[in-house]
């Protein structure tokens, strides 16, 4: 095991030179390592259920870093971390029937079904969903949360992020178009009610389409948005190339890309409000995680044009980078939420290092293809 990992730091220690800077493909590696490492050494400081949404982020996100790992240096250990975690609770979801955020623990059962093909990966998620699909949501648009029925549609933008790539992917695994047809029409309900066709936003939800920043400009939250774009880029993963419903979600996800590549601050990151930064001055690392995860992604499919959205890229993910503590702890994370507030460096939760290791991986598929080609 010493051998191999000792000829992987020599075969990827190289420089690729990117809008005048460097990554290091090694860096790359090692901070998702460090960022992956460090929280789970402190899950157990965490203040939410195994099955919560804030911990099914940083799954997924642990999911990809796995793969990386495994396949560069044979180490399967963040497998068989998510495999003790899915075992330990039956591979069940999170406890409401219709809201998205407790199917989100699913992206990762899903993903460790593609790679173990266990029926009991899957079993509680079909059941979930299929229940949703018989019994679909009556419930209205106007998000209130006194009130359970306004939470059974997608009614929040982050809800795009949470469950229609679970939707996607059991279609995908099924063959049946129930999960997709289901998915479609809930996301463009979504889309109708909460897209800024003119500001190619999202609105958090519908408490938001009067209120004003600072500045006047419309709320809207960094990582709302960064929630969307994650989500399409789950969903882009798993779309037939020649999917009827494919040119919709793709369209909006370059939509989006363009617009958010316009909102990056000058340090690389972006803000916890879009459109006012000057009123949130600190960096927000989780929704530009999302969003470097996102146009890297983009990059990487050739979605997007190299030379416009490369340098984006290469500034946001070393601002990433100055954002992670030497242990491994990433910071400017804020908390919980549903609209933009103001973070400290000494501020984390789970899901930021969860679109840390998203990003990351997009960031290392790039180099290792720059050297590859």
């Amino acid at each position: 095991m010493k051998k191999k990992f000792l000829f992987f730091i020599l075969s990827v220690n190289v420089l690729s030179v990117l809008n005048g800077q460097t990554m290091d493909k090694m860096e790359v590696w090692q901070s998702m390592k460090r960022v992956a490492d460090w929280q789970i050494a402190h899950m157990g400081e965490v203040n939410h259920s195994e099955l919560n949404w804030v911990n099914a982020t940083f799954y997924l996100g642990v999911s990809r870093w796995a793969a990386v790992a495994e396949q560069t240096t044979q180490d399967d250990s963040y497998y068989k971390w998510l495999m003790r975690l899915g075992c330990r609770n039956y591979w069940q979801v999170d406890q409401r029937m219709y809201h998205a955020d407790d199917i989100c623990i699913s992206q990762m059962y899903l993903n460790m079904y593609d790679k173990y093909k266990k029926q009991e990966m899957l079993v509680p998620t079909l059941a979930r969903t299929e229940w949703v699909i018989m019994n679909p949501p009556t419930g209205s648009f106007k998000l209130d949360y006194h009130d359970a029925t306004t939470l059974e549609h997608w009614t929040w933008c982050d809800a795009l992020f949470m469950a229609p790539p679970v939707y996607l992917h059991l279609y995908n695994i099924t063959g049946d178009k129930k999960f997709i047809r289901f998915m479609d029409k809930e996301y463009k309900l979504t889309y109708d009610y909460l897209f800024d066709k003119e500001e190619n936003l999202f609105y958090r939800d519908h408490r938001y389409f009067d209120k004003k920043e600072a500045n006047g400009a419309n709320v809207f939250w960094g990582r709302g948005n960064g929630w969307v774009l994650g989500g399409l880029v789950e969903m882009l993963r798993e779309f037939p190339a020649k999917s009827k419903y494919r040119p919709f979600y793709q369209e909006l996800f370059q939509k989006m890309c363009r617009r958010i590549a316009e909102l990056q601050n000058s340090d690389g990151f972006w803000h916890a409000s879009l459109l006012d930064p000057d009123s949130y001055p600190s960096p927000e690392t989780s929704c530009s995680g999302f969003f470097v995860y996102a146009l890297a992604y983009g990059i990487n499919e050739g979605l997007l044009p190299k030379e416009q959205f490369l340098p984006i890229v290469t500034s946001g993910w070393r601002a990433l980078l100055s954002a992670v503590e030497k242990d491994g702890k990433l910071g400017y994370v804020q908390p919980v939420g549903a609209d933009p507030k103001n973070v400290t460096r000494e501020m984390s939760e789970v899901y930021g290092p969860g679109a840390f290791l998203l990003a990351g991986t997009e960031i290392y598929r790039m180099l290792q293809d720059s050297i590859i080609n």
